[in-house]
């Protein structure tokens, strides 16, 4: 008898999403590269699409996502959401903007609900949003190539995407440190945080996915045995995520002790993490600090609520160019002049009423957009 010929759904970005089957596999590209893959809303309603259908479909036991590549180029898996997109959408009052981040925190409690294996082949630059889409894998691959952040901080964003719910999981204070300064790590700090599972050699990655596309794949047990067949002893941590030095100053109750507690450092390590901290908008370092460590205690369902509330007044409270968000892609993307005009200027200038009005739902719990999540 011949297997059963699977049909795919219909997929709507116009290429930016490529799906295909082999055998027992659904496998998704994200087909970007000119971008690194960022997320448009179109992509992320068809990597929905996908997922939903194939959860349904018996045929269908694993899914495995990664990034199409450029030629002669660092590879990319997903490079966040499209910041560009963000900009025109707020100033434009475009309600598209308010549909990509329900339908985004959506597609991210699907993954990390997936009842089937769900395997992210997070080779290149995995920042953002494409954490969001590979940090609830089951199985997830990273390289000597994996560049992982959640750089929202830099744009006047927070670290959303469920970034509280599993930044907030790493040891100690790291995940402070982690959504405050938006620090890339590589595979293998990853591993050792928390955020990543199993090493590949860049140069076995070409194999991987010709074994996936083309070998015979004919159970879950067997997509993950493909994978683990390449795997390869990940490379020692870097000495940077020394946890002592973070938890001294990231546990500290707020972003003024914290940045103090940095000015009297007089160590290299403490100075560079002060100033980058100096460059990023007060009043949003302040929030991704409450997002954290309210996360710290909460489901991921209810972070991803909080986080719809955070976006919600991050383009809503001051709408328009007033808002720091928007401000911060116009000063990194739009005018590219890297110099934002934050609202205050400086943390000592911030009042915690500005930080708690960003924890306020605008929605009664029946109302919420994410209601529905478990």
């Amino acid at each position: 008898m011949n297997p059963p010929v699977l049909l795919l759904p219909v997929l709507q970005s116009a290429g930016q999403v490529l799906a295909q089957t082999n055998g027992c596999l659904g496998l998704i590209t994200l087909n970007r590269p000119e971008a690194l893959n960022a997320l448009s809303l179109a992509m992320i309603r068809d990597i929905t699409v996908l997922l939903k259908a194939w959860a349904l479909d018996p045929a269908i036991e694993a899914v495995v996502i990664l990034g199409a590549g450029r030629p002669g180029k660092p590879a990319a898996f997903c490079a966040g959401g499209d910041i560009r997109f963000f900009h025109q959408a707020a100033l434009a009052q475009d309600a598209a903007l308010d549909d990509f981040f329900t339908e985004e925190y959506a597609l991210n409690h699907l993954i990390h609900n997936y009842a089937k294996p769900y395997i992210a082949l997070m080779d290149g630059v995995v920042m953002g949003g494409g954490m969001g889409i590979s940090q609830g894998a089951k199985l997830r691959v990273l390289t000597e190539g994996s560049k992982l952040a959640m750089p929202e901080t830099h744009i006047g964003l927070f670290p959303d995407v469920g970034g509280g719910y599993f930044l907030s999981q790493c040891p100690g204070h790291v995940g402070e440190w982690l959504a405050l300064t938006g620090q890339t790590l590589g595979a293998g700090d990853a591993i050792e945080l928390g955020l990543g599972d199993v090493y590949v050699q860049s140069a076995a990655m070409p194999a991987l996915i010709a074994a996936f596309k083309q070998g015979m794949q004919s159970s879950a047990e067997h997509v993950v045995a493909t994978v683990m067949e390449h795997v390869d002893l990940a490379p020692a941590a870097d000495p940077k995520t020394l946890r002592g030095r973070i938890d001294e100053h990231f546990a500290l109750p707020d972003m003024a002790a914290i940045m103090a507690s940095l000015a009297v450092a007089d160590d290299a390590w403490a100075q560079q993490t002060l100033a980058t901290l100096r460059k990023r908008s007060p009043l949003m370092l302040a929030v991704t600090l409450e997002q954290i460590r309210r996360a710290r205690g909460m489901s991921l369902a209810d972070d991803l609520r909080m986080e719809r509330n955070i976006v919600h007044h991050c383009f809503h409270l001051r709408p328009g160019a007033n808002s720091e968000t928007v401000e911060g892609i116009r000063a990194l993307a739009v005018d590219k002049d890297h110099q934002p005009r934050w609202q205050p200027a400086r943390i000592e200038e911030l009042v915690r009423e500005q930080v708690l009005a960003f924890f306020e739902s605008p929605w009664s719990p029946e109302q919420h957009p994410l209601r529905e999540l478990k």
